[in-house]
């Protein structure tokens, strides 16, 4: 599986408007009804999928998209199997004498297929720096791919 990925790495090339697409699409393979979500909490008249995408990528509304209930539900399909990275990490923790340990934790895939896992996603996506980020580890691998691509070429242009 692809490394997680950084939106700010490729904001020239891949913008916010875009990620939302390929995470829009996941969801609706999955069944959610992105119009009726729109209507009934941003808008009571559908502009068109171009336009409702644009607005959300606007003024941080995206948020109110990526929290929703019915969102999380169809993108961590329930009771589907996933995998997803889980990036490494150091932290502290206190022996039974007392002694102050460093304990580093190596990056891992992780397989679930609870049936209530878009709660626990949810509650993690609250906690990570940037919800679209942590979204982007769970896209299909040429999704993906399609994401790291953009990276390079940020990169070049701004050496």
């Amino acid at each position: 599986m692809a490394s997680p990925i950084s939106v700010s790495s490729k904001a020239g090339v891949m913008n916010r408007k875009e990620l939302l697409r390929l995470l829009l699409n996941q969801s609706q393979f999955n069944g959610f009804e992105f119009s009726l979500w729109f209507q009934s909490n941003i808008r009571p008249v559908w502009p068109g999928t171009e336009q409702a995408l644009t607005l959300l990528a606007s003024e941080g509304r995206y948020y109110t998209l990526l929290f929703s209930h019915d969102f999380a539900r169809a993108f961590w399909r329930s009771g589907s199997r996933i995998s997803f990275s889980v990036p490494g990490t150091t932290y502290h923790r206190v022996n039974s004498h007392g002694q102050v340990l460093e304990v580093t934790r190596k990056p891992f895939t992780r397989r679930s297929n609870r049936p209530d896992v878009w709660k626990y996603h949810l509650r993690q996506m609250a906690e990570y720096e940037d919800p679209i980020d942590y979204l982007c580890r769970f896209l299909p691998e040429e999704d993906q791919a399609k994401v790291l691509a953009a990276e390079p070429h940020q990169q070049a242009a701004g050496a």
